[in-house]
């Protein structure tokens, strides 16, 4: 029988956090270009996480895959309007103003999950059925699913305004659902 000796089982109090919001996002690069635009965003979001935007209480890198590239990161934010206030900001807001013009040869996705229960997620340009997806119905981040706050069904008004307007958005037209 093995000894439980040196066994080292922790746990975590989140009773500070009720509002805990987890993200986790990923760039995956989809033609060769975008190799540049990926390894480009790295010092990008290395200098944001240094400034430390308040309410960010943890932020580590993932390596999804080497082949296609495809990198990542999970934050921990204290609660959703810190998070939807940082992303509504400097530099976050024009990193996604100009990967909307031209996401550059990649693809883009976050999934959040809410402590208070819940959970909303966005592709753009990430071909496959990863995440959330894998399993549960796509529809257009359009309408009703425009924003993180609509999609989270978060109560409450966007301190600020979106980066993007949906119509400001290429692409398809909405579904018609009728």
């Amino acid at each position: 029988m093995a000894s439980t000796s040196n066994l080292v089982r922790e746990t975590i109090d989140l009773s500070a956090y009720p509002d805990l919001v987890v993200v986790y996002l990923g760039m995956r690069v989809n033609v060769l270009r975008g190799i540049a635009t990926l390894l480009g965003f790295g010092p990008k979001i290395a200098s944001a996480v240094q400034a430390r935007p308040e309410g960010l209480l943890g932020h580590e890198n993932i390596v999804y895959s080497l082949f296609p590239p495809h990198i990542g990161m999970r934050q921990y934010w204290r609660d959703f309007d810190s998070l939807e206030r940082w992303s509504r900001s400097e530099p976050h807001r024009l990193w996604w103003k100009q990967f909307l013009r031209d996401p550059k040869g990649t693809g883009f996705w976050h999934e959040a999950y809410f402590m208070r229960g819940g959970m909303e997620a966005v592709y753009v340009n990430t071909p496959g059925r990863s995440g959330l997806r894998a399993f549960a119905p796509v529809v257009d981040a359009r309408g009703a699913m425009f924003s993180s706050r609509q999609r989270a069904g978060v109560d409450g008004q966007a301190a600020s305004p979106a980066p993007v307007t949906e119509q400001d958005l290429p692409g398809p037209a909405p579904r018609d659902e009728s």
